[in-house]
């Protein structure tokens, strides 16, 4: 296990460095100059070029990334062009209502895919699968900006339950994590489905059926855990949509999270900001996915990385 930890590590660091030359040159490729962005339409070339040098980006790309990379060897992301703030404080100022959000979007998920995929499988063929089997193949044909509006339309504007935007108390909360939840539901529902369908037809379960335990006893204790092996990998495979859709979301709903400032960092061409961003969600991605590793050896020791 130490071995492959240790790998994982060193192909983490590749991710990242790879994460940070592609958003750096990306960033660099697109339309716009953040000098321009920053000045008013009035400003002369030779207020535009005082910027440019200021900011740095009249250098060469290549120099531009070497100056980049030395101040992240030294902590230094940075400081965002328009906010005139450190972009890493910046961004981890932000990033605790995106967690928020993404946390309450995963609990949804697996309170409700779990069960609803297990009782699926066990109930193949009657109307109880059929209409989860459709629930789901709605929920993840159904586009997220879309389905965030019509529960504005319907629960806000409407039925004035829930508010319609913004960041305060628990019921601000339950829009936003309900349609970032739903795609992720229905994926991690079938996938539940399909494999309790796999564990249930194994020679154990009808060793367990034919010693006379009953069907709840046996799907607890003995197919359940088999089962969750393949979602948690999907749960863990998640969190990086999870951190993407919650862009949408935040747009939608008016989030002040790290989604927002994302746009709002991509459409004024703060080269510091997205980079930062995009570095974090790259280091949250691989170490989920590394902690979920570990968890699927625990769920099944015949599994090994050695």
């Amino acid at each position: 296990m130490l071995s492959y930890v240790l790998r994982r590590i060193v192909q983490s660091v590749i991710v990242l460095v790879g994460a940070l030359v592609i958003s750096f040159l990306i960033l660099r490729i697109v339309p716009g100059d953040p000098a321009v962005m920053m000045l008013s339409d009035l400003a002369t070339p030779d207020e535009i070029a005082r910027v440019r040098i200021a900011l740095g980006v009249d250098q060469p790309v290549w120099i531009q990334f070497g100056i980049y990379v030395k101040q992240i060897l030294t902590g230094d992301f940075g400081v965002s062009y328009r906010s005139q703030t450190p972009a890493l404080s910046l961004v981890l100022g932000y990033l605790p209502a995106t967690f928020q959000l993404a946390v309450a979007a995963l609990l949804i998920t697996i309170g409700i895919s779990v069960p609803f995929g297990a009782v699926a499988a066990v109930r193949k063929g009657s109307w109880i699968d059929n209409l989860l089997s459709g629930l789901a193949l709605i929920g993840q044909s159904v586009p997220v900006f879309w389905l965030g509006i019509m529960l504005i339309l319907t629960f806000s504007v409407q039925l004035r339950w829930l508010p319609t935007s913004g960041r305060g108390g628990f019921l601000h909360l339950v829009l936003p994590a309900v349609t970032l939840a739903a795609a992720q539901v229905a994926l991690v529902a079938r996938i539940m489905r399909s494999s309790m369908l796999e564990v249930i037809r194994q020679d154990y379960v009808r060793t367990a059926r034919a010693k006379g335990l009953s069907e709840k006893v046996i799907v607890m204790r003995h197919a359940l855990r088999n089962a969750l092996a393949p979602v948690v990998t999907v749960l863990g495979l998640q969190i990086g949509n999870l951190l993407g859709g919650a862009i949408i979301t935040e747009t939608v709903f008016g989030w002040p999270g790290a989604g927002n400032l994302l746009v709002n960092s991509i459409g004024a061409r703060d080269y510091p900001v997205v980079q930062t961003m995009i570095v974090i969600s790259a280091l949250i991605f691989v170490i989920t996915n590394l902690i979920v590793d570990i968890i699927y050896v625990m769920l099944d020791p015949r599994v090994s990385y050695d």
